[in-house]
């Protein structure tokens, strides 16, 4: 779906680990990666600006969808991981989200 609504290779290769690349990424782009980013790391980082800026860029159901989709990952990613089934290399497979056809 990223890549249906624009997203590049050359975006994905500018957002750093702990913030984004300023000139490459829309305003509603760097307000999924703060969420995102709270999540996986200290949910209390987020400062009430940050909180802001998320609520101005992404509706409550597009806020709720990125905050449970990281978690699902998140959590899928800790059992294979305990259970040693993590892949040592991984392809990119895009696959259609539920429902957006």
């Amino acid at each position: 779906m990223a890549r249906e609504q624009g997203l590049t290779e050359e975006q994905v290769s500018g957002i750093e680990d702990g913030f984004e690349d300023e000139a490459r990424l829309s305003e509603r782009d760097k307000a999924v990666l703060r969420l995102t980013d709270a999540i996986i790391g200290d949910p209390r980082s987020l400062s009430d600006q940050a909180k802001a800026d998320i609520r101005a860029q992404l509706s409550e159901a597009e806020t709720v969808e990125v905050a449970l989709g990281v978690g699902l990952f998140m959590g899928l990613s800790k059992v294979l991981i305990t259970l040693g089934l993590e892949p040592e290399t991984m392809d990119t497979t895009v696959v259609a989200t539920p429902g957006s056809a």
